[in-house]
């Protein structure tokens, strides 16, 4: 458990970080791996059918990870102000809110996948492979969650190496169960998503017996919730909810658009957003560093070091963005090849990558600002700020780009919007009235 008020802020980012960046590929990794049996075995249909699953599953999943991402904030103030007793009291009520959304929000997407599918204007050729992929994963909602809100709140303490493991033993399953359960017992569609969740429930399972030796008679049980707790956790955690909502139900209308393109454009956006979510791994390691360290900060009161803080991950940041952007630009089809074999798809996929490339320096600067601000627990500030970027960019800008430049269009006005939303969170964190939100007096 690290102390990131004191020492060197560049060694504490760098070393804090990295196993965020290996846990956050390992994470990536599970989804590529299940892909590529999916779409080498199974073919581009059923490929897109669980990238349309993924997709929507994320975005009913989005608000209950989304209070989840509020303990990086409440915890890691917590640390850093010292109070043992409110960490317990608030460790309590969290378990008891995400259980209860768990449940709740698991049971709404099951009930209501046919309808998510067809809001999303999904092709009948990947209709019924999308549908069994979603059910089956809503139904396994707690696995999905579990182990991560105890990663979450063990990096609000300092500690990124432990949710590595579970990180580890989560690729290994689905290593084995992924051909295993598409390939030797051909159970299809319905044997992609056993095994996705099989891997994220033995990380589950695996995390809890893990703190339980760790921390034997370590004292925590659940214990009823007072007001004062519950109050600070809605009013971080429901418009954290509400930017995870608002970032995956723009993905989905993203998708909607590459719908109306053809099943060649769906297949071969599914690879580079694959590719797309591996190339963004350190720029959200970083900014999940940078939000612990700055709440950690915050809670001491050591002010002055905020500013260290954003300077370094600025630096951090751009450096890596602009060095995997050059990379990607030049193996853009070969790596897309690696998912989808089609000609069609593929040569979208290309396209879309090589078209974005340059933009990804812009999206690290935004992770860098929101994560100093969403340390000190201005979540509604980061909720506007992902409104304007998603809803208010984003998407007008790629429907009008793809409206003048056809399939070109879709990356050049998402690569635009991340250009100008980055200006927006640098205003904010300069000129800003997030210094003043005081979660704990």
């Amino acid at each position: 458990m690290k102390n990131f008020t004191e020492g060197s802020i560049a060694r504490h980012l760098r070393r804090f970080s990295l196993p965020i960046v290996v846990t956050s590929l390992l994470q990536v990794s599970i989804q590529l791996i299940n892909g590529l049996w999916v779409g080498n075995l199974l073919g581009s249909a059923a490929f897109g059918a669980v990238t349309v699953g993924t997709i929507l599953m994320m975005v009913v999943l989005a608000f209950v990870m989304g209070v989840n991402q509020a303990t990086l904030t409440i915890f890691a103030q917590l640390r850093g102000r010292g109070d043992v007793g409110a960490i317990r009291a608030y460790l309590s009520t969290f378990v008891i809110i995400l259980l209860l959304l768990s449940a709740f929000i698991g049971m709404a997407g099951y009930v209501f996948a046919d309808a998510l599918l067809r809001l999303l204007n999904t092709p009948p050729a990947i209709f019924d492979q999308a549908r069994v992929y979603l059910q089956i994963t809503y139904g396994a909602t707690l696995l999905l969650v579990g182990y991560n809100f105890i990663s979450t709140v063990l990096r609000a303490f300092g500690d990124s190496r432990t949710p590595l493991y579970f990180v580890l033993l989560a690729t290994a399953l689905i290593t084995v169960l992924s051909p295993l359960f598409i390939g030797v017992f051909e159970w299809g569609i319905t044997g992609a998503a056993l095994a996705f969740v099989g891997a994220q429930g033995g990380a589950f399972l695996y995390s809890l017996v893990h703190l339980s030796r760790k921390f034997p008679g370590h004292g925590f049980r659940l214990q009823l919730p007072r007001w004062v707790e519950v109050q600070t956790i809605l009013r971080l955690g429901v418009p954290s909810g509400l930017q995870m909502v608002v970032i995956h139900s723009g993905t989905t209308v993203i998708l909607s658009l590459v719908n109306s393109l053809g099943a060649h454009a769906v297949a071969g956006f599914g690879a580079a957003q694959r590719l797309d979510h591996l190339i963004l791994l350190p720029a959200v390691a970083l900014g999940t560093a940078i939000t612990a360290m700055a709440g950690q900060n915050i809670g001491a009161g050591h002010w002055r070091r905020i500013s260290q803080i954003t300077r370094a991950g600025v630096i951090y940041t751009t450096s890596i963005m602009l060095l995997l952007a050059t990379m990607l630009y030049i193996w853009a089809q070969p790596l897309v090849m690696l998912f989808i074999q089609d000609e069609a798809s593929v040569e979208f996929g290309t396209r879309y990558l090589r078209t974005i490339a340059f933009f990804y320096p812009f999206i690290g600067l935004n992770f860098v600002f929101n994560s100093v601000v969403r340390g000190a627990g201005a979540m509604f500030a980061v909720l506007a700020l992902n409104i304007i970027s998603l809803w208010i960019l984003r998407i007008p800008l790629a429907y009008g780009a793809t409206a003048l430049f056809g399939d070109n269009g879709v990356a050049l006005g998402i690569g635009i919007s991340f250009m100008i939303s980055s200006l927006f969170s640098l205003a904010y964190y300069r000129w800003g009235g997030w210094r003043n939100r005081l979660l704990f007096k």
